[in-house]
């Protein structure tokens, strides 16, 4: 069974009990500072799972490509991966739990409709309750009930779990003291695989158990319980309708039926893995960790390149950036060369659930190894600066291509007689200036006090948090006054773009805030300054018109036909939302918006800058 089968028997699963299936939102979700990717199934759907009435119904099904860059360092185990599905069904204010435990039951052991595993390798958890918030016996009865059916006597401890708020509440901010008012959480229940093969590493603990970190147990879905909303007293209240939101790990689903406790070793990765073995001519066995992280990276970089994020220093760029190198630095480690085929064999392998791939895969390459060659500058400039300023050239640094096999060990090189001692002040200016990772400049044959960089680190970290405080944490998008202004100013600016500048163009990305709005289109030359001055006029000169803004659900073909423009990202399947702005602008959008434009006052356009040959970038500001 490949991913691609469990994906269409688990929507069809859900389709023949009254699911209508969504499309699958972006990696990065137009308009929405406060989160750098979409980390879950849920996150598109917050507004719904509020109380806004969803244009297709109250039950719903995806599968939802996601990204976690919290787990970039986790990569090398056999577990974790950057980029993954995640299988949703949803529930807004209609089924709750009766239901849906035993349909998530029936499809992971049903051997027809479903996966086909073992229920005696099933283990399930459920929360515990704290001060505020009472333990969910419901839950725990149903699974009583649930494992009878197969003849199963689940008793709590034995077959049934029950966790604290750390590991079984589940909010987009963490546990319930860490979300903010207004955010919605409930309880959930999750479900382990047991991998019997897989003996318990004592590191972990004397005895194991379900959450255990060992890799016997592996979370494979979870239900969680969209009950409760967070009070700015602290306090919690119940949602006006009970919602249910499910996760199942596509990956995750996959190594339980090839009973292989070993993601990479899947069906899905291993033509990856093998591809990387005949490049670098090593063997998976010897260089597991090496193969798993340049498998993880480069695949995710795949999609978030695809997905219109291109390299940089900041945000979705700095994280893609890092990604491809971290997963250069192994290449080179195993003494890799040309990175295409593995892209090659990326695209085929994920190209049936992801047609879109191959269609840009040109242009995923060419960002790629675009990046590398930037890379391959920067550690030639980081080698100069250090040359010039300790006036002697730097004793045999491994070249590109054939550093040692020490990638991402720290402390490796500080044994090494030949190398080259450097400041700790100098080695943050090869982190901030040349974005060299510590593990990174180490293998450039450098070493330095690991104690002052990482004070260095830390302060640096203190005021980059202090700067962005709650940006990216996950929480709700932010719909304060100035941003939504922002969100209206946006439609006018991508109109009065393709009036000056053509209709070949079209929107690649935004990001918006209280301060400036920040756009992104599809452009193969710099706006002159006089294109700039008339598109601003165009901008002013609609705000004063003081139009109407408003919106309508309409069947996304029809909106197409007529002409509405877009990421083509707030798509609801058959239906979409669609802004209008007067007779001006007519675009495929999510909301939130002004009701008229007079209140933007006025927009100023600050600045622009070249993502590309092809990619334009322009940052602006409403000045209300």
């Amino acid at each position: 069974m490949t991913a691609a089968d469990i994906v269409k028997k688990y929507i069809s699963f859900f389709e023949k009990r009254g699911h209508t299936r969504i499309v699958n939102s972006p990696l990065v979700l137009a308009n929405d500072p406060t989160t750098l990717f979409t980390s879950s199934g849920m996150q598109p759907l917050v507004p719904y799972l509020l109380g806004e009435q969803h244009p297709e119904g109250v039950r719903l099904v995806n599968v939802q490509n996601s990204f976690r860059a919290q787990d970039i360092d986790e990569i090398g185990d056999n577990r974790h991966t950057t980029f993954f599905r995640m299988l949703g069904n949803w529930s807004l204010g209609d089924y709750f739990k009766k239901e849906q435990l035993p349909w998530i039951f029936e499809f992971l052991t049903n051997k027809q409709e479903g996966l086909g595993l073992d229920p005696k390798r099933l283990y399930v958890t459920v929360f515990a309750g704290n001060d505020h918030i009472e333990k969910d016996t419901e839950s725990i009865e149903i699974w009583k009930q649930i494992f009878q059916t197969v003849e199963i006597d689940a008793k709590v401890g034995e077959r049934i779990f029950e966790y604290s708020v750390e590991k079984n509440w589940w909010s987009r901010s963490g546990p319930p003291d860490k979300m903010p008012a207004g955010e919605p959480g409930g309880p959930d229940s999750e479900v382990f695989y047991e991998f019997e093969q897989v003996e318990h590493d004592l590191a972990f603990g004397q005895k194991c158990h379900v959450n255990c970190d060992c890799g016997r147990f592996v979370e494979i879905c979870n239900s969680v319980f969209m009950q409760y909303q967070k009070q700015k007293d602290g306090s919690f209240k119940n949602l006006p309708k009970q919602n249910v939101d499910f996760g199942g790990g596509l990956e995750r689903m996959l190594l339980a039926v090839e009973d292989t406790p070993d993601v990479f070793t899947t069906n899905l990765f291993q033509p990856i893995i093998e591809s990387i073995e005949q490049a670098t001519n090593t063997d998976y066995k010897n260089h597991a960790k090496e193969l798993r992280i340049i498998a993880d990276h480069f695949t995710s970089a795949v999609f978030i390149a695809k997905d219109g994020v291109f390299p940089s220093n900041k945000e979705q760029g700095y994280i893609l950036r890092r990604l491809i190198r971290r997963g250069l630095d192994n290449w080179y480690a195993l003494h890799g060369t040309n990175i295409e085929p593995v892209l090659q064999v990326i695209v085929r392998q994920y190209q049936e659930t992801d047609p879109s791939l191959a269609e840009k895969y040109e242009h995923i390459k060419d960002i790629l190894l675009e990046e590398e060659q930037k890379y391959k500058r920067t550690r030639t400039e980081a080698q100069k600066f250090i040359e010039k300023k300790y006036k002697h050239s730097h004793p045999e640094a491994p070249a590109i291509g054939s550093q040692k096999d020490s990638i991402g060990r720290q402390g490796d090189l500080q044994n090494d007689k030949g190398a080259t001692e450097i400041s700790s002040d100098d080695a943050f200016i090869l982190y901030t200036t040349h974005g060299l990772s510590p593990s990174q400049i180490k293998n450039l044959g450098y070493i330095f006090n690991d104690q002052e960089f990482a004070e260095k680190m830390k302060s640096h970290q203190d005021i980059s948090r202090n700067a962005s405080a709650g940006k990216f944490k996950g929480g709700l998008a932010d719909h304060e006054e100035k941003t939504i202004m922002g969100h209206t100013a946006t439609h006018l600016l991508h109109q009065a773009l393709r009036d000056v500048l053509g209709d070949h163009v079209h929107q690649t990305g935004s990001n918006i805030t209280t301060e400036r709005v920040r756009f992104d289109f599809n452009y193969d030359q710099k706006p002159t300054d006089e294109q700039i001055k008339k598109i601003t006029a165009i901008v002013n000169e609609k705000i004063k018109e003081n139009l109407p803004v408003h919106f309508e659900m309409i069947e996304t073909a029809k909106a197409k036909d007529m002409g509405a423009i877009g990421l083509f990202m707030d798509t609801y399947g058959e239906k979409s939302k669609i802004y209008f702005i007067g007779d001006y602008s007519t675009e495929f959008c999510g909301g939130p918006h002004v009701d008229f434009t007079g209140v933007l006052k006025s927009f100023t356009i600050i600045k622009q800058e070249n993502l590309g040959q092809t990619q334009k970038r322009i940052y602006g500001k409403v000045n209300a």
